[in-house]
């Protein structure tokens, strides 16, 4: 299950990467990019490649915040913990509903 969430925040990220850096670039030249007023020490492949990744980066938080916001409040609550094994603050009764068993 957990793969095919990393599935759908790696895919939709990655594709949104390229559109980004198609947009950025076809407006940008990467030899008029400069940080602290020097222009970046890197070939135009290398300011290509550093920047899709930051936007990968970017786009893949957007999309783990979205899938974690689609979760249901029994997946987020539930205690991955066999029921002999929990911890105090981690006791649920066994019947599946979710509420706390004191």
């Amino acid at each position: 299950m957990w793969t095919q969430r990393w599935m759908w925040i790696a895919w939709p990220a990655f594709l949104m990467a390229g559109v980004l850096e198609m947009l950025v670039f076809a407006l940008v030249d990467p030899h008029e990019l400069h940080w602290s007023g020097r222009p970046l020490a890197l070939s135009r492949e290398g300011i290509y490649t550093v920047a899709f990744f930051a936007f990968w980066a970017i786009a893949m938080v957007s999309s783990a915040l979205t899938t974690l916001l689609s979760l249901s409040p029994f997946e987020v609550n539930r205690c991955p913990v066999p029921p002999g094994e929990r911890p105090d603050d981690c006791r649920r009764n066994d019947c599946g509903r979710g509420s706390i068993g004191l």
